[in-house]
């Protein structure tokens, strides 16, 4: 018998998404038999993917080294919006993208100076963009979860009904961190859907019992004391 299609490494959103539901009973439709083809799809979809990607970011650094030194201002914004989109597509990408995801935090400081250098005096303005680098870094650094940024790509191949199953098949330490982008409106909802997909499981996971009490601390951290 030949050797199987070996997993990535580093798998892409499309890979990930594969594995997470690789006989795992949480998804209604798990994958419980599948063949190298089915793999190789998956695969090939994400090398598809980080191909086109790379083509759009050096045309993205092109325009960023480009720029007239007095560019128009919605020129510039426009350009750390996408380099802003570009990093978070780097995070749903296979392969290592730490090269290309510093490169872009890189472009992205030195387009902040130039804002924050047209912004003078302005104070208001000034700590507007200082709130705005804040909630960038933060972001990022939430980004580094696979978990987080498959979740968030708008293309995500986690489907509105899987995303319960998704998080109950995290880590303790992925799930952490995607529980941070939502309200307790949205926690309150994932955990009626998880107390309804483990109450009709027979032996549900161990592991997705724990994560389901983690989620049930999250909200609880959330809510004001009666």
């Amino acid at each position: 018998m030949s050797a199987r299609v070996p997993f990535s490494n580093l798998p892409g959103r499309h890979e990930r998404h594969f594995l997470r539901k690789l006989n795992n009973p949480l998804f209604a439709e798990p994958i419980t038999d599948y063949s190298d083809e089915d793999l190789l799809e998956v695969q090939r979809l994400d090398n598809d993917e980080l191909l086109n990607y790379l083509t759009d970011l050096r045309a993205l650094v092109q325009r960023a080294i480009t720029l007239n030194p007095n560019e128009e201002s919605q020129v510039i914004l426009d350009l750390k919006a996408d380099l802003d989109q570009s990093y978070e597509k780097a995070c749903t990408l296979a392969d290592d993208q730490r090269g290309n995801k510093e490169a872009i935090s890189q472009l992205l400081e030195v387009i902040m100076k130039t804002v924050r250098a047209s912004a003078g005096n302005d104070t208001l303005a000034q700590q507007q963009l200082e709130d705005e680098l804040l909630a960038r870094t933060t972001h990022f650094h939430l980004l580094e979860h696979p978990i987080v940024a498959d979740i968030l790509d708008p293309g995500t191949r986690i489907q509105p009904q899987e995303l319960v199953a998704a998080l109950l098949s995290e880590s303790g330490e992925g799930l952490a961190a995607a529980l941070e982008i939502f309200d307790a409106a949205q926690l309150q909802q994932i955990i009626a859907e998880a107390e309804k997909l483990l109450g009709g499981m027979d032996q549900p996971p161990q592991e997705a019992q724990s994560r389901f009490r983690q989620i049930e601390d999250c909200l609880a951290g959330l809510t004001p004391s009666p």
